[in-house]
């Protein structure tokens, strides 16, 4: 494995940051989580879009052009030679001292990691994922930006561990008004009525680049989509409901709280929005490779 870090590329045992770094000290940071499917990025430009906008929200300089940085993440994948990655791009404040004055950090740090991903197995896929609504409030928009994907993920990390503790492998966030917003790392959708709906942003969810898909692919479809607020009433009264993001892609949710959603399996429109999906990963994409370069598939 080679890991871009600051320019350089090193390998996993000597890829090293100084115990200085805001990002380790303070969560002081941000991130995005890109996939590559048959040698082509998904949505790159989208999410390098979104890494600047988080950058310029919480005053961080990126070194680099957006162009610059999105070559050297292309690069790093090639150097591993991967066709079907998953890339962390991380940008840091840098190291500073041990006071949280971001002026005392000289310069921001990039991390680039490509390597594969796999959070859930085929089954649930099929089959759906039984969940539950945690007592863990997600971030008022005021206080951490839910929109800003920072480095500062103790939020996520608290519901995720309440889920944990109970086995369940998501749950389900509320905000401070008692309105569904996103799972621990995904964002929501029900289906009510032939309607696809999900949380709007001034709600305080990360406006998930996936989530943008699914609502251009349903559009596409016909379907109308509404973004407005629900609660866990609407919730366990829906016909279907799904969770998106890029390392999930599309999940279906057939339990909440222990109450069936729908007839307690996967929706069709679940199952067409999934299937379109699948179908636009594997055909578009920011080419990694030349022709003459790309790999075997095995």
């Amino acid at each position: 494995m080679q890991i871009y870090i600051d320019g350089e590329y090193y390998s996993k045992a000597e890829a090293k940051i100084s115990v200085f770094d805001h990002g380790l000290l303070y969560g002081d940071g941000i991130f995005e989580g890109i996939r590559a499917y048959n040698g082509g990025l998904f949505r790159l430009r989208e999410h390098m879009v979104r890494l600047y906008e988080s950058a310029k929200t919480i005053a961080l300089d990126i070194p680099l052009p957006l162009e610059q940085l999105e070559q050297d993440v292309i690069e790093t994948v090639r150097r591993n030679n991967l066709r079907d990655a998953y890339i962390r791009l991380i940008v840091t404040r840098g190291a500073g001292d041990l006071g949280i004055d971001p002026r005392k950090c000289a310069k921001a740090s990039i991390i680039i990691i490509a390597t594969s991903i796999s959070l859930y197995p085929e089954e649930m896929y099929e089959n759906g994922l039984s969940v539950i609504t945690v007592p863990t409030r997600r971030n008022h928009s005021e206080m951490v930006n839910p929109r800003v994907k920072s480095l500062n993920y103790l939020n996520n990390i608290l519901a995720k561990e309440e889920g944990n503790h109970l086995g369940y492998a998501e749950v389900v966030m509320l905000n401070s008004d008692g309105y569904v917003v996103e799972g621990s790392a995904d964002n929501i959708f029900i289906v009510k009525n032939g309607v696809l709906i999900t949380p709007p942003a001034f709600l305080g969810i990360l406006k998930g680049i996936t989530r943008e898909v699914v609502m251009e692919l349903a559009q596409a479809m016909g379907t109308e989509v509404r973004e407005t607020v629900f609660t866990r009433h609407d919730l366990y009264n829906a016909d279907e409901c799904f969770f998106t993001g890029t390392g999930a892609e599309l999940i279906p949710v057939v339990e909440v709280d222990g109450r069936s959603i729908g007839t307690g399996k996967p929706g069709e429109m679940t199952k067409q929005l999934l299937a379109a999906f699948r179908k636009e990963r594997t055909e578009t994409g920011v080419p990694i490779y030349p022709c003459c370069q790309y790999p075997s598939a095995s």
